[in-house]
């Protein structure tokens, strides 16, 4: 897109000045020359090697492909269908195959987290042949294998007799061998496992679903018996890496993972781990960090323009009724949970509160809730025994403080008595409180505000994504500047992400949808003329219907069924007109039949057409921008399956939708055969596979030991650049397209890349420096990824 950009004031500065500017009204000097673009021996130069080197497969980790694997005849995608995809992923530039779960499933399971039988593969998926065979051709191109493994809970399976630990358990009750396998309350059951179908569960379930029991990895015969043959995989080099699911679940999320490095001291281990706001993972995990989600949201926020907050918060107001802020929503709906989905878990920790204190106190249980309620993150972490570490400290005294305002001061005595049994301190303390406190404070923190407040406040429906915050509108450069820093200094080998299969949406709906901040007026007036377009009025709860719009826009075009299936999943999510456990069907009908209508309007979808074509070169600056943003920053980028191309799915199951490869095998044979982007799709494809390869053939310039610099940019659209070097590197993209278009273009603005002799990887264009002229840079694609060039080329 050529855009054209109004000026700013030159004290508008990001980083270091260029010390090269021209002064104001000077004529640009004549600082570089531009090659032809696109040559084919461009693009098969080293650092474009579409098969990794001998000596690039035992480099660090350079980045990953997720894959979804499927056992169930529909959509069947087992561990023979992923080894056929080794030269593509190869030839993609990843060093990593990173694998659902690979265990043993219940019956029917379409995602592998409901495991039944931890010694062996699952057959559905192929079994052990499959897999070895799989891991021997992914060790043919180069690939290594990153695993997602399962600690916190197994399925509850029906026939009850697929799981011989939980039959076991079952049959002999606390007697069985198997009895410390699971986390039971053995007296709210009358001495045995009361299963869903008999009445209320009474184990630690995974957040509010029954059909998911509760591991004590605590126990080291636990431990040994549910990882002995991931671990044999690891030993046996057919499983490189492990990504551990839901640590906050575990007891000791920090033993475990001692007990894990120890046990495969060579393996690259990455937890998921949801940090909030100013949250750090704890520096005393032996883990190389996240699975990304911190950075999702840093990157995404990059795109978001600040000055779209306040016309879009009034209108979401005027349009809903709802709060201008999310903490309101965010309590409310905690507090559902807790007294609804999660009541089971709440009323066992409000049991080990009265025999701690031996009586009943209802001011003490009071505020014991209020205080889960308030907690600002996911959970503290503080072991029975030792003392309460300051980051712990910190977590509950702000929760405190919040739990204040919503109990009345005779029970701030009571509050403080709860806090104190949380951390350990004075003379009662108890360590099946302080650990179960925290078991129960994650799973409400996730079902309380992802899984309930973010479908209830949509006044920015792409911030509501997990670990984001909806209430943080928008990041600026200092801001993600300040990340990368701290990512590449203390977890260099962390996975970043961009869409996952727990997103609330993809990507590139998100990249949609952030150009809505820079356009806040025309957007309500098409949300004002949609929803009054027919003579039927919507049955839609005002929040949902806003939610409705937003999510044709940001997937347009959407089909009827997939369209209906999210609708269903957002408005049971929110729990407030109907939900899951209490579903109100006519209401659900009545709220799908408008759906239907609306895609069935032909007037109505042209003009739903013409705005969403309107919005089509601003949201390919920011697909553009935001990914290579993710592949070239700190970190080792993920690539969720089918993201290489614009991702335009939803939140789960829509989500796990087959994969067309052979089109995208098809895009990247045209890209590396010298063919010019002819798409968006193309576009993505290229700036994904040049920098994932990049990276795999300079880990001296990506990986651990490597810096993040921002780069200087200055002039009237300095604003409207994010740069930085990693190595000899730089990474260049365009932001807030709208803004820059309504400047006037670049006008001069300027790019201070260090030293001279350049060639965009993207493009093959040379470029001279060390001052870049951004107009020139952003000449053929709003991003750009230049590395040194020899000068007498």
């Amino acid at each position: 897109m050529h855009v054209k950009v109004m000026s700013m004031h030159a004290d508008d500065i990001h980083a270091e000045p260029a010390p090269e500017e021209p002064l104001p009204g000077d004529e640009p000097p004549d600082e570089e020359t531009v090659s032809e673009d696109h040559l084919a021996e461009e693009n098969l130069t080293d650092v474009n090697r579409a098969v990794p080197a001998e000596d690039e497969i035992g480099g660090p980790p350079s980045g990953t492909y997720r894959l979804q694997l499927r056992g169930t005849p529909e959509g069947r995608f087992g561990f023979a269908e992923a080894a056929a995809l080794a030269p593509y992923l190869s030839s993609l530039g990843v060093s990593h195959v990173y694998l659902s779960p690979i265990l043993q499933a219940a019956p029917g399971s379409a995602h592998g987290y409901d495991v039944v039988d931890h010694s062996r593969l699952a057959d559905e998926l192929g079994g052990s042949e499959a897999f070895g065979a799989m891991a021997a051709r992914f060790r043919a191109h180069g690939l290594k294998v990153l695993v997602d493994l399962v600690p916190n809970h197994m399925a509850v399976p029906v026939p009850h007799d697929l799981s011989l630990p939980l039959a076991a358990v079952l049959a002999e009750g606390p007697g069985s061998p198997f009895a410390k396998w699971f986390d039971v309350d053995w007296e709210a059951g009358g001495g045995r496992i009361v299963p869903p179908d008999e009445g209320e569960p009474n184990y630690r379930r995974f957040f509010d679903i029954d059909g998911l029991i509760g591991l004590r990895q605590e126990d080291p015969e636990v431990f040994e018996r549910t990882h002995a043959l991931l671990l044999n995989l690891v030993e046996e080099g057919l499983v490189h890496g492990l990504r551990v699911d839901h640590p906050d679940g575990l007891a000791d999320p920090r033993g475990y993972l001692r007990r894990l490095a120890d046990a495969a001291p060579d393996a690259w281990l990455l937890v998921e781990k949801i940090t909030e706001g100013a949250e750090r993972l704890p520096p005393d995990w032996p883990c190389a960090g996240t699975t990304g989600y911190d950075s999702l949201g840093m990157i995404g926020g990059l795109f978001v323009d600040p000055a779209g907050e306040k016309p879009l918060t009034e209108y979401y107001v005027a349009l809903t009724g709802g709060p201008r802020d999310f903490d309101e929503v965010e309590r409310d709906a905690r507090v559902h949970v807790a007294s609804h989905g999660l009541k089971p878990e709440i009323d066992r920790l409000v049991r080990v509160l009265r025999r701690v204190v031996g009586e009943q106190k209802p001011g003490l249980e009071r505020a014991l809730v209020e205080l889960l309620v308030a907690m600002p993150v996911y959970r503290a972490y503080v072991v029975p025994g030792e003392d309460a570490p300051q980051q712990a400290v910190d977590v509950l005294d702000e929760a405190a403080r919040r739990a204040r305002a919503h109990l009345p001061e005779e029970l701030h005595p009571d509050l403080e008595t709860v806090v104190d049994l949380a951390l350990g301190r004075g003379e009662r303390t108890d360590a099946e409180f302080i650990v179960r406190f925290q078991q129960t404070s994650a799973p409400l923190a996730a079902k309380g505000v992802e899984d309930t407040a973010f479908y209830r406040w949509n006044r920015m429906a792409a911030l509501n994504e997990v670990g984001g915050a909806p209430g943080r509108f928008s990041v600026s450069a200092e801001e993600f500047h300040s990340h990368c820093i701290r990512l590449a200094r203390d977890w260099p080998l962390t996975m970043t992400t961009l869409s996952t299969h727990d997103t609330k949406r993809e990507e590139d709906v998100r990249a949609w949808l952030a150009v809505l901040s820079e356009l806040p007026g025309e957007w309500a007036d098409e949300v004002e003329r949609w929803r009054t377009w027919g003579a039927v009025p919507s049955p839609l709860e005002p929040d949902l219907e806003y939610l409705l719009w937003q999510t044709l826009v940001g997937a347009w075009p959407l089909t009827p069924g997939r369209l209906e299936e999210f609708l269903v999943k957002a408005m049971r999510e929110a729990k407030t007109r109907t939900s899951w456990l209490d579903a109100d069907l006519a209401y659900e009908e009545a709220v799908l039949e408008y759906a239907r209508g609306v895609l069935a309007d032909p007037d109505l979808v042209t003009d739903m057409t013409s705005f969403v074509g309107r919005l089509a070169p601003y949201a390919r600056v920011n697909t553009l921008g935001q990914k290579l943003v993710q592949l070239a920053m700190p970190g080792v980028p993920d690539v969720y399956q089918g993201c290489e191309l614009t991702g335009l799915s939803l939140v789960d199951p829509d989500n796990r939708r087959p994969v067309d490869y052979g089109r995208r095998r098809e895009h990247l044979f045209r890209l590396d055969t010298g063919r010019l982007p002819k798409e968006v799709d193309d576009e993505k494809l290229l700036v994904t596979s040049r920098t994932l390869r990049l990276r795999r053939s300079h880990p001296e310039w990506f990986g651990p030991g490597a810096g993040h610099e921002p780069i200087a940019s200055r002039g009237p659209a300095a604003e409207h650049v994010i740069g930085f070097a990693r190595g000899d590197a730089v990474a260049l993209a365009t932001r807030l397209p709208v803004g820059l278009e309504r400047r006037g273009g670049w006008d001069r603005t300027r790019v201070d890349v260090r030293r001279q002799g350049w060639r965009d990887v993207l493009t093959g264009c040379t470029h001279m420096g060390p001052i870049l002229d951004a107009a020139r840079v952003f000449e053929h694609l709003p991003v750009a990824l230049l590395v040194p060039r020899e000068m007498n080329r």
